[in-house]
């Protein structure tokens, strides 16, 4: 297979996963690879010292996030692996049937979708860009280089399409099995308790792929009314200084039953949230503020944040945001396709 539909199969399947979440910088932990393992005695000492003996238990122990994100990182390349060696196998048979090779069937492909940019567009770019370009460049001059940008733009959403176009004509059916991790379905929540799927959502409210993931949220919600409960649990990560404090405001909220009132301002004032700011708003959503700014003073929901953070790291939580769709993982801002792709599996197999 030619090495440029190579990068183009890539670059259509990691691109969601790269670009979606909030993320801590990888650890030596994360990173490692395991090419070679076998299975392992989990009471295998791994360490003495004076009069203890260390486990690989133990150790496991102190490493359950990294580890299971590592497990989830391996499913993820697998996924895309088999993914990107089925739609080669397909783009081989349509090429044969034209005469062409891959490569050229691709491209003759994404030739036909993607019109050429619109002279408005064009415009639209250089005044965008026209500050940062040569001196002396002209917009007939660059006329070229905005076009090829366009495109560029486009060819991903386009190359999405036509790769998903074929598996579907092929029925395609990735069998492999997600790797599953459990967590509480405690906190405040949105539908009915006894729904047939729950999505556990573990986010941070200064992060901008968790503003941007409510958008899908909203529309699975909307969706599957009834059939669906969303439990929403904090993550604030340490780098957002006023992540934790807005969590804690959020469940001050919750105490006078305006949880998702004010779980809405908060994701949309997510560059102001100091405490100050958090107390403006408590009054705007309606809440008793000296009621609510005893409890966040007091830190009364300290523990709780705490607590999320804590189950969250030990069910690999690393980033922001994390969905657990009946215990199966979604993580980053991804659209409300990839959530319906779960869900639609979760009920059928409900029935």
């Amino acid at each position: 297979m030619i090495k440029s539909l190579q990068v183009t199969l890539a670059a259509v399947s990691c691109a969601a996963l790269l670009f979606s979440a909030c993320r801590h910088a990888p650890t030596k932990a994360t990173a490692a690879g395991s090419a070679g393992s076998r299975p392992e005695d989990p009471n295998m000492p791994v360490a003495k010292y004076n009069d203890v003996t260390v486990t690989l238990k133990d150790l496991d122990a102190t490493l359950a996030p990294q580890l299971k994100q590592l497990e989830k990182q391996k499913w993820e390349l697998r996924q895309q692996g088999l993914e990107q060696m089925v739609v080669e196998a397909l783009v081989k048979v349509e090429a044969a049937k034209v005469g062409q090779t891959d490569e050229q069937w691709v491209q003759a492909q994404l030739d036909a979708r993607l019109p050429p940019p619109s002279d408005a567009e064009i415009q639209n770019l250089w005044d965008e860009s026209k500050d940062k370009v040569p001196p002396g460049a002209t917009l007939d001059a660059m006329r070229p280089q905005i076009i090829g940008f366009l495109r560029k733009e486009k060819s991903r959403e386009v190359s999405r399409a036509l790769f998903g176009e074929l598996k579907e004509k092929a029925h395609y059916q990735p069998l492999l099995k997600a790797p599953r991790a459990q967590v509480a379905a405690v906190g405040p929540s949105r539908g009915p308790e006894d729904a047939e799927v729950t999505i556990v959502e573990f986010a941070d409210f200064e992060c901008p792929f968790c503003g941007k993931a409510e958008a899908s949220v909203s529309q699975v919600m909307e969706k599957y009314a009834g059939r669906v409960r969303l439990v929403f649990r904090h993550f604030p990560l340490s780098f957002h200084a006023n992540a934790a404090k807005a969590a804690e405001a959020s469940m001050c909220a919750n105490e006078q039953g305006k949880f998702w009132e004010m779980h809405k301002v908060l994701f949309a004032n997510r560059t102001e949230l100091t405490v100050d700011h958090l107390k403006k708003y408590a009054a705007t959503v309606g809440l008793d503020v000296p009621r609510f700014s005893k409890c966040l003073d007091g830190n009364k929901m300290e523990e709780i944040v705490e607590k999320d953070i804590r189950e969250g790291g030990e069910a690999g939580v690393l980033g922001t945001p994390v969905f657990f769709i009946n215990d199966k993982v979604l993580q980053g801002a991804q659209p409300a396709g990839e959530f319906e792709k779960i869900i639609d599996a979760e009920l059928k197999k409900a029935e």
